[in-house]
């Protein structure tokens, strides 16, 4: 799996205003830590002086905005920066934290930096192994184990994720891809049907079960996955981006 296959990031609750472009180091923003509220969503972390922050005062939610703005922008430095604020601004160990921990991992992953993909996801399974930022730590978290050369773990994740969301197209794709790579085609193609039947209809999904069923000796089928995997390619004005919730 290559770093363009599709992951989700949290919906989010959305800004009432249209966003405002970011600049790193805007000069009418190069204030005195103690003046700047952590929140602001033009303030990067290095100027707050965490050490005047009341947690209370901090908008948690708004800072998991942010972050996602940021992932929308590809500036996933500036992202990650958010959500970490979010995580220590927020009630330990709550849901909010949770979303951010999963949030955080994605950006990571963007960012080819697998090993704090991995301990964001795991930290946010330990927060809560049950609910539905669960089923996307787990399915990302197979992701990046794969990509980080872990090749014998994450089928158990892709199928945890499958258990506790059956409702997500990814985390079918996600099985079915690890399924046939284990030479199980006939269990992945049930997969990838899932996954386009929950409406994951993109390339990555049509090549993988062309190749299926490939392997299954259905050459006329694979053909005919191959020609909706061409169909798909056709540029679109959409982007990839990451799982989250």
């Amino acid at each position: 799996m290559g770093s363009t296959r599709k992951h989700d990031y949290s919906d989010g609750q959305g800004f009432d205003d249209p966003y405002r472009g970011f600049d790193l180091d805007p000069p009418e923003f190069r204030l005195n830590g103690r003046q700047i509220d952590p929140a602001d969503n033009h303030v990067l972390a290095e100027f707050v002086d965490e050490s005047q922050v009341v947690p209370d005062d901090v908008d948690v939610a708004a800072l998991v905005e942010i972050g996602l703005t940021y992932v929308e922008l590809g500036e996933y430095e500036q992202a990650i920066d958010s959500f970490t604020r979010a995580i220590v601004y927020g009630e330990e160990d709550s849901e909010q934290v949770q979303e951010a921990l999963v949030n955080k991992g994605v950006a990571h992953a963007q960012l080819e930096e697998y090993d704090e993909a991995i301990g964001a996801y795991r930290d946010a399974l330990r927060i809560n192994g049950d609910n539905d930022h669960a089923a996307t730590a787990e399915t990302n978290l197979a992701y990046a184990m794969w990509e980080d050369g872990d090749s014998s773990h994450p089928l158990e994740h892709a199928e945890r994720a499958v258990e506790l969301d059956a409702h997500v197209p990814h985390a079918w794709y996600n099985r079915g891809y690890f399924l046939l790579e284990r030479g199980l085609a006939e269990e992945a193609v049930r997969c990838f049907e899932n996954a386009i039947t929950l409406g994951m209809r993109n390339r990555w999904v049509y090549e993988e079960r062309a190749r299926a069923y490939e392997l299954l000796g259905e050459h006329e089928r694979a053909e005919i996955e191959r020609a909706m995997e061409d169909i798909t390619r056709i540029p679109t004005d959409g982007g990839h981006t990451e799982q989250g919730e």
